[in-house]
């Protein structure tokens, strides 16, 4: 015994002739030898159980802490997750055996948890890794232990929020993006560049959550940073320009939008990258189509597919994209035939098998390509192609938004239908995505609910459609403002399931609310007004009441018009 062990371990280091044969056997451990001396239980052995005597862990086996945790990384680079997690967990057992006696080795503990926490995701067990990153960021002690502590803490809660992330979590997991955030800052000041890069994802995640004004404050700070720390037009400078680009296009503030788009591009070009510059010229030309700037976007797309075609291929999905946002552009040009033309080209380049495309853009090219042959009056089509991307993208761990997004869609285009069953079932599954994901306060969530309840009404549950409508306009007036337009339209919707209900005197305020707030936004002639308008007359002469038009004074009027409306989603009248 005492001899196997001097074999297997001299001088602090492994004997590369008789360890490897002592320690694998067809690439795996002899169960029968050391593993049995070190391990027992999930624990190191403190005994030798040949010479029956108490063994200094500490002295004799300093290494092997690091070596196990070098066995977890082997393994899982090897395509062995499973046991690479068999390592890491004794690793983990290793360095809590150590703790007892020692403080100092907190940071090796702390490291092989997020190893540990990293192969359990790894394999999808998420709800496994998840307490183990929770206890990592509680052992390191940033007043005693300095930058190196901080570091680890900053690092567990970093982990911990891609976790939860994966999970669709996503309220937790800013959460825990932003306690990452502030140790950093608190560590190494606010315009560190790693804190800009910090705040760079953190904006991302933000973006993911529909959080536009978060998202835009944490790439301003990115920014600003970059700008602060590294030369003009840095690649830092273009990637936050790029992403501060499509949080104003979310909020449709598409000039500011194009403006950081030209920038990035400039600063792209200036550093020879064509892939992305190719990419950067596809954003362009959304924003100007958005702008309606028809011409314009043409000629971005044309040198985007071009740039596209001939770096990465004419069967690549960067090419295909290029097609529905070309199929979009005619869509709205009013030529459906090349819109269905160019949708047609991208499904060829998504079709195709074993062209090792990324499965989350081709999810995201089939919804596209689906709301374009919706409006194309091509329904059934439509559903097939959300459901196979509804199928990938549920394959793809994290992506609960987008996956509530797509049955969002498809409970419209069955309520389009006059399939209301189906429809309901398709809310419900998006709904309770987004309230898992800790998305109860957003606009997404409102108009979500909104949809639900005209789905009820459909169906007869007039009672659960008032409860849904009053719901979405509590979550609108938060997040939108009582007088956004999208408020105002749910309010409209649960006035009518009120008047259903008998509850006609609540019906006929809320109308007279939404009436006087609409003539002031869009004037008196508008469609939407005189609709709302007719409905309340009907209501109050029902009850034997005249409708009264509240005249305003032309001085009024004009200091209004004079004014303007800065309200979300308006223009002046």
């Amino acid at each position: 015994s005492r001899d196997s062990k001097n074999k297997i371990w001299k001088n602090g280091k492994w004997d590369s002739k008789d360890s490897e044969n002592k320690i694998r056997k067809n690439g795996k451990r002899d169960s029968q030898d050391w593993e049995n001396k070190i391990q027992k239980n999930g624990r190191p052995n403190g005994r030798d159980r040949g010479q029956g005597r108490s063994v200094d862990v500490r002295s004799d086996n300093a290494n092997l802490g690091p070596y196990l945790v070098k066995l977890a990384k082997s393994f899982a680079a090897g395509e062995n997750p499973a046991k690479a997690l068999e390592y890491g967990k004794r690793a983990v057992s290793f360095y809590e055996m150590y703790m007892d006696t020692d403080g100092n080795t907190c940071l090796d503990l702390v490291v092989s948890l997020h190893i540990l926490a990293a192969l359990h995701c790894r394999l999808g067990q998420y709800e496994e890794g998840v307490p183990l990153l929770e206890r990592s960021v509680q052992l390191p002690d940033v007043a005693k232990g300095g930058e190196e502590h901080a570091l680890a803490k900053f690092a567990g809660y970093m982990q911990l929020g891609d976790t939860l992330n994966r999970m669709g979590k996503q309220a937790s997991a800013l959460e825990s993006y932003h306690t990452a955030l502030a140790l950093q800052k608190n560590m190494l000041g606010d315009l560190d560049p790693r804190v800009g890069e910090t705040c760079h994802y953190i904006a991302e995640a933000h973006l993911q959550a529909m959080e536009f004004q978060e998202a835009e404050n944490l790439c301003q700070h990115a920014l600003a940073t970059h700008q602060e720390c590294s030369e003009l037009g840095c690649l830092e400078e273009a990637a936050d320009r790029q992403l501060l680009a499509l949080v104003f296009s979310a909020s449709g503030d598409h000039d500011k939008a194009l403006e950081n788009l030209v920038h990035a591009s400039a600063s792209l070009q200036a550093n020879g990258l064509q892939v992305e510059v190719a990419a950067v010229h596809s954003s362009i030309g959304d924003e100007q189509l958005a702008l309606g700037r028809n011409a314009e976007a043409v000629l971005s797309y044309q040198q985007s597919l071009t740039g596209f075609k001939v770096l990465k291929g004419e069967d690549h999905t960067s090419v295909a994209a290029v097609y529905v946002s070309l199929a979009d552009l005619y869509l709205r040009s009013n030529k459906p035939c090349e819109a269905k033309s160019y949708c047609e080209s991208a499904l060829r380049i998504y079709g195709k098998q074993g062209a090792g495309h990324a499965p989350e853009d081709v999810a995201d090219g089939l919804t596209d390509i689906a709301a374009i042959l919706e409006q194309l009056n091509e329904k059934e089509y439509a559903l097939r192609l959300l459901k196979d991307a509804l199928g990938i993208q549920a394959s793809i761990p994290g992506q609960q938004a987008s996956l509530s997004g797509i049955e969002a869609q498809m409970g419209i285009l069955y309520n389009m239908m006059d399939k209301f069953a189906p429809a309901l079932d398709a809310f419900n599954s998006a709904a309770k995505k987004l309230k898992e994901g800790g998305m109860r306060k957003t606009a997404l969530l409102g108009m979500l609910l909104n949809q639900m309840g005209v789905a009820c009404i459909e169906v007869g549950d007039i009672e659960q459609a008032a409860d849904l409508f009053q719901e979405a306009k509590t979550i609108l007036e938060e997040t939108c403002g009582p007088q956004h337009l999208d408020t105002l339209d749910v309010s409209t919707n649960l006035a009518g399931s009120y008047d259903a209900l008998g509850r006609v005197e609540d019906a006929i305020k809320l109308l007279e609310e939404v009436v006087e707030i609409k003539e002031e936004k869009l004037g008196t002639v508008h469609p939407d007004v005189h609709d709302d308008r007719e409905r309340l007359q009907q209501l109050l002469k029902d009850v034997g009441r005249t409708y009264i038009h509240k005249t305003r004074k032309l001085e009024e009027l004009l200091l209004k018009n004079a004014d303007g409306y800065n309200d979300d989603n308006l223009t002046p009248f």
